[in-house]
């Protein structure tokens, strides 16, 4: 995994591919085919214009609402929302953290749209067949502490459903669906994080398929779902 240094903050109107491609040719590696670049999407949300202001924190539970799909638990200022993609996410995703002044973030509207895009530009400008995950620090039910996921993919399927095939013993495995992609952006964020200023990295080394893959293909259906 390799950090990508050097993008400085982004504004809306950005381009976030053309920023990452200045980033990673300033520095000691480029993109090569097979590589995975993960991206935080608080940088695809600025450059998307996601951003509002919330200078209270009556203002900022408003937004929280606004982005929410449906309530799922309450307690105390803390909310549990489903955004309108499906992510069920503390606070519908909007955050306080790495913006100046009393503004938020706000997810991007379309994130696997977005992972697209990037992809699409990265690759012509380094002549490389790549995938792009965008990544969001998420808590999980029955455990403490964070970590990151996919909210947006392209290039490459989600998840690596190992249902039909065998165990090392022979044994058919029945439920085994392994979501890759947020194995990738929990790892990617080894060399990132929201302290030191670096919103991307480049995973290289796993062995994958390029496939039509979206992070909504994650979302849980709620007939599924046996803690709703």
């Amino acid at each position: 995994m390799f950090p990508i240094q050097g993008i400085g903050e982004v504004v809306s109107g950005d381009d976030v591919a053309g920023l990452l491609w200045e980033a990673i040719t300033a520095g000691p590696i480029t993109i090569t085919d097979g590589d995975i670049v993960v991206i935080t999407h608080k940088i695809v949300s600025k450059a998307e214009g996601r951003v509002a202001s919330a200078a209270t924190d009556a203002e900022y539970r408003a937004a929280v609402l606004t982005q929410a799909a449906a309530i799922i638990r309450r307690r105390g200022d803390l909310v549990i929302t489903q955004t309108h993609h499906g992510f069920i996410c503390a606070n519908s995703g909007v955050d306080r953290s790495n913006i100046e002044g009393d503004r938020i973030v706000l997810l991007p509207e379309r994130p696997d749209r977005s992972a697209a895009t990037i992809k699409k530009r990265l690759e012509a400008l380094s002549g490389a067949t790549i995938a792009v995950i965008i990544s969001d620090t998420f808590g999980r039910p029955w455990r403490r502490g964070l970590t990151d996921i996919a909210i947006g993919v392209a290039g490459m399927a989600a998840i690596n459903d190992l249902r039909g095939t065998t165990d090392m013993h022979g044994r058919v495995l029945e439920v085994s669906e392994v979501a890759v992609v947020d194995e990738i952006a929990g790892a990617a964020d080894l060399v990132m994080g929201k302290s030191t200023g670096i919103p991307a990295a480049i995973v290289r080394g796993l062995t994958w398929e390029p496939a039509a893959g979206r992070a909504t293909d994650l979302v849980r259906p709620a007939a599924e779902d046996m803690f709703r």
